[in-house]
């Protein structure tokens, strides 16, 4: 194997890796993703390529809307809601703030809504802010019309952006409270830190019980967390963080059940994302695994 090819495929896997997973919410999927496009990389005369890195990203979207055209008619069939892969985070993603609302579940949910080219060019575009020719040879389209979609999908994505960022100070003590009052099944707690329009999603994938329809509004989602005997023991709730924002994983018997992601404005937890589906959770477990 040419050492070249192998260097430059290392030197950008991680940027390969998050383009394919914001083009896909899935992390599995963006893995397969990378492997496609090892494969064809490694076939690529090097002395034909003027620059490696926009080469690589082509290669890489093209597999990633071959996939992302393929998922968009699996998840057509989905049982209950579908929520993106969690992904777990280190706290410098956190620091990032563009690149963690990018792969906030939030966000993701938000660029669920656009075509898979929208999709491609808004990600190339406004999170790794890629030249618009570098984006047309990636999506094979003119630079003309490339720029007509990123327009089209900026607008989009500005009318349904989630609200602004807290300080990571307030985010903790969110988070901490959020925790006490969950494992308690204290609702008075759970009402004074969610806002009045949180919305909780739940994604079990129709394999295990999660809720169907989003749950709206603070009384009835902390009746819901209330009532629920699942996270009733503080010491299966690890706060982490995933897709760069704070996040609940409750374990049972030693396995990962739930992974209970947070949105939060002002110091209020405004969404809610409970993935429960063991699909989505296999990723998730080796990745804690090998950071024990």
């Amino acid at each position: 194997m040419n050492e070249a090819a192998t260097e430059a495929f290392v030197t950008h896997r991680n940027l390969l890796f998050t383009v394919a997973y914001e083009m896909l919410g899935s992390a599995a999927d963006a893995e397969d993703v990378l492997q496609e496009t090892w494969l064809k990389w490694a076939g690529v005369d090097l002395d034909e390529v003027r620059d490696r890195r926009a080469y690589l990203v082509r290669i890489t979207t093209r597999q990633a809307l071959t996939r992302l055209r393929a998922l968009g008619r699996r998840k057509e069939s989905y049982v209950g809601q579908w929520l993106p892969e969690p992904l777990l985070t280190t706290p410098d993603v956190a620091e990032d703030v563009e690149l963690a609302d990018s792969v906030s579940m939030a966000m993701l949910l938000v660029l669920e809504t656009l075509t898979p080219t929208e999709r491609a060019v808004f990600v190339l575009r406004e999170v790794f802010d890629l030249d618009y020719d570098e984006i047309a040879e990636a999506v094979d389209k003119t630079q003309a019309a490339v720029r007509q979609i990123a327009h089209r999908a900026r607008a989009h994505v500005a009318a349904r952006r989630p609200r602004g960022r807290v300080s990571p100070a307030e985010t903790q003590d969110a988070l901490k409270a959020f925790q006490r009052a969950v494992a308690t099944g204290d609702l008075q707690r759970l009402l004074d830190i969610l806002a009045p329009d949180v919305v909780l999603l739940g994604d079990g994938g129709g394999v295990v019980q999660a809720v169907l329809e989003p749950v709206v509004g603070a009384g009835n989602v902390a009746s819901l967390l209330a009532g629920s005997s699942r996270f009733g023991d503080v010491a299966a709730l690890r706060p982490s963080q995933v897709n760069g924002h704070p996040a609940l994983i409750f374990r049972l018997n030693g396995e990962i059940d739930t992974v209970l992601a947070l949105r939060i404005d002002d110091g209020l937890i405004t969404g809610l994302y409970a993935v429960r589906n063991p699909e989505k959770l296999s990723h998730l477990e080796q990745e804690t695994s090998l950071r024990r």
